[in-house]
């Protein structure tokens, strides 16, 4: 990887080969400004390539997820501003966040406590692994103060499904952790902070046994199975296969398991 992004509204930390991206404005309970959106813009961009980056793990500093959008914000820029085409451009760009975060090759884990309230439980639901501690409070809060979830509505239709998604935005209906994971939102739950990381170890050393060239395939296949039609995608999957299979990592896994041993990507991590 190339010398690390330099950053103030992130902390990111390089683990072998798990990058720790913290959201770093605890005291506005790390809801959403433009420069945390920059950064991490900057950040994913920076590691898209480098398979020595098996894993991203996002949590937020001070014990508090996300608390979605910077309301003090809205007021003195967006509706201070009266334009409504800059505020469409400025909102559309976090919908290119969360894109970019949804297919970004790397395995992506999200820690989810505290709070997860509007963009923050949207971000929860692009988690390729999403971890909810149990005491969690979640929200889509948006139509409670006047606007819609724009850019996270996708998402959050894709994760829960049409039904659930719209009783939860058309409420703002409150629920803690182990309601997200029934609904889907998140895969595991935690019993305190504690438990939290406890279970991110688990799941890094699952990633761990996995080929990051294939993961990153892998994921690429699934967003393409939503997008094409049938016949298409499993072409563009047959394409992924074959690359794979003639690549290093594929000679080495076959190796590996013909010869009883554990491959060197699982040996390195």
């Amino acid at each position: 990887m190339t010398k690390q992004q330099e950053t103030k509204a992130l902390i990111v930390e390089r683990q072998n080969s798990v990058l720790r991206i913290w959201f770093n404005r605890p005291e506005a309970r790390n809801a959403l400004s433009a420069e945390i959106v920059g950064e991490l813009h900057a950040v994913l961009d920076q590691v898209r390539e480098d398979r020595s980056v098996r894993t991203l793990v996002l949590r937020g500093n001070g014990g508090v997820f996300c608390a979605g959008g910077d309301i003090k914000g809205f007021k003195s820029g967006m509706q201070g501003s009266g334009d409504a085409s800059q505020i469409a451009r400025s909102n559309r760009s976090f919908g290119d966040l969360m894109i970019k975060l949804n297919e970004q090759p790397q395995v992506v884990v999200m820690l989810v406590e505290g709070g997860a309230v509007g963009g923050g439980l949207g971000l929860a639901c692009v988690g390729d692994v999403t971890i909810v501690e149990k005491e969690t409070r979640f929200q889509l809060s948006e139509t409670s103060l006047g606007i819609p979830p724009a850019q996270i509505a996708p998402f959050v239709v894709e994760r829960v499904g049409l039904t659930e998604a719209r009783r939860l935005m058309l409420t703002g209906a409150r629920f803690t952790g182990a309601e997200a994971v029934r609904l889907g939102i998140g895969h595991i739950l935690a019993d305190g902070a504690e438990d939290l990381e406890g279970q991110c170890i688990t799941v890094l050393a699952q990633i761990a046994r996995c080929a990051p060239g294939a993961n990153a395939v892998t994921k690429a296949i699934v967003f393409e199975a939503l997008r094409r039609p049938r016949g298409e995608a499993l072409d563009f999957a047959a394409e992924g296969f074959a690359r794979c299979m003639l690549s290093a990592e594929g000679r080495e896994g076959v190796a590996a398991f013909i010869e009883k041993r554990k491959p060197r990507w699982a040996e390195d991590a």
